[in-house]
């Protein structure tokens, strides 16, 4: 049983682009593909399970799972549309809650065809006024 015919007969799957080329492409060659997750707790919670248990299944059938931990993006707030905004934290928080989270990933995922980063790591090193010039230029 191949992963696409794995993750129907689990019920995971409830649409798809071109079936038969994304067969075929899974069966030529690994690909990468990656899930996120913000540091909000130390802990990973069932609102987790069904995207890294897709993940999960992708990394056991041979394929790179890629894991983003945003401890950039999750200390400015939740821009996902809902009644009320996160509750901010310290960022000596979020960062405990990246360590936190981190080592459950390595749990979970072990060290083959795996890699986690933060997008902490590269977002904290833009500064407003570079940003500003460089792209607020090309926004009316």
């Amino acid at each position: 049983m191949d992963i696409i015919d794995e993750l129907k007969w689990r019920g995971a799957v409830n649409q798809m682009s071109d079936e038969t080329a994304l067969r075929k492409l899974l069966t030529e060659k690994s690909v990468g593909l990656y899930c996120g997750v913000d540091p909000t707790g130390d802990s990973l919670h069932i609102g987790h399970l069904i995207p890294f248990m897709m993940l999960k299944r992708f990394q056991m059938a041979g394929h790179r799972a890629h894991i983003i931990i945003g401890g950039g993006t999750g200390s400015i707030g939740d821009p996902s549309g809902k009644k009320s905004e996160r509750v901010l934290q310290s960022m000596e928080q979020v960062h405990y809650n990246e360590r936190c989270q981190t080592k459950q990933m390595q749990k979970l995922f072990g060290k083959d065809n795996i890699t986690i980063l933060n997008n902490y790591d590269w977002l904290s090193k833009i500064d407003l006024l570079g940003f500003l010039r460089d792209y607020g230029k090309l926004f009316n």
